[in-house]
C-alpha cells in the first residue's frame, strides 16, 4: 500500500469514527432532554345538534314545480356550550307532503345533498339555531302527484357535525 492511499485511509477511519461519536453524543443529547412545565386538558361529551321542522317565519325563497329544483332550508340547532360546523347531510327517508295535502300520496320529491364538506363553511354559534339554506336540494319530478300543489314537503335529513 502506497503511504499516501494508507494516510488516506486512516482519514476516513478518523471520520468515521468521530461521525460515530458524534452523532451517538448528539442522539444521546436529543434523547436525555428535560423540561419543566405544567398544562391541562378538558374534554366534553357533545350533545346532539338537532335539525328541526321549520317555525313560524320560516319560508324558502324558492318554490319546487314539477321536473325542477328549489332550495331546501334546515332549522339546525347546537345545544352545545362551543360552536360546531358543519359538515354535510344526507337522505334519511321518503319525502311527505304536509298534512292538508293528504292526497299527495307520490310526491316525487327527493333530496339532493350537497357534497361534503359543505363549502362555504356554515358554523353554528353555542347554545342557538339557525336557518341553513341547501341551494337546489330539493327536486320534484314529473310524475308528482297533481295533488301535490301547493303542499310544504318534510324531507328528512341527517346532518354531520363536527366540533
Amino acid at each position: 500500500m502506497q503511504a499516501g492511499s494508507l494516510a488516506a485511509a486512516k482519514t476516513a477511519a478518523t471520520a468515521a469514527v468521530l461521525s460515530l461519536v458524534l452523532g451517538v453524543g448528539s442522539a444521546y443529547a436529543y434523547w436525555s432532554t428535560v423540561g419543566i412545565g405544567s398544562g391541562s386538558a378538558a374534554s366534553a361529551t357533545m350533545q346532539t345538534v338537532t335539525v328541526d321542522a321549520f317555525v313560524a317565519g320560516d319560508s324558502p325563497a324558492t318554490t319546487l314545480i314539477p321536473g325542477g329544483t328549489a332550495d331546501a332550508i334546515v332549522r339546525a340547532s347546537n345545544p352545545n356550550a362551543f360552536a360546531v360546523q358543519v359538515y354535510g347531510f344526507t337522505a334519511n327517508g321518503t319525502a311527505t307532503a304536509d298534512a292538508s295535502h293528504p292526497l299527495c300520496t307520490t310526491t316525487g320529491v327527493t333530496f339532493n345533498a350537497p357534497g361534503a364538506p359543505l363549502t362555504p363553511t356554515v358554523s353554528i354559534p353555542a347554545n342557538s339555531s339557525i336557518l341553513i339554506t341547501l341551494p337546489a336540494a330539493a327536486s320534484m319530478s314529473t310524475a308528482s302527484q297533481s295533488s301535490c300543489q301547493g303542499a310544504v314537503f318534510h324531507l328528512p335529513v341527517t346532518m354531520a357535525v363536527r366540533k
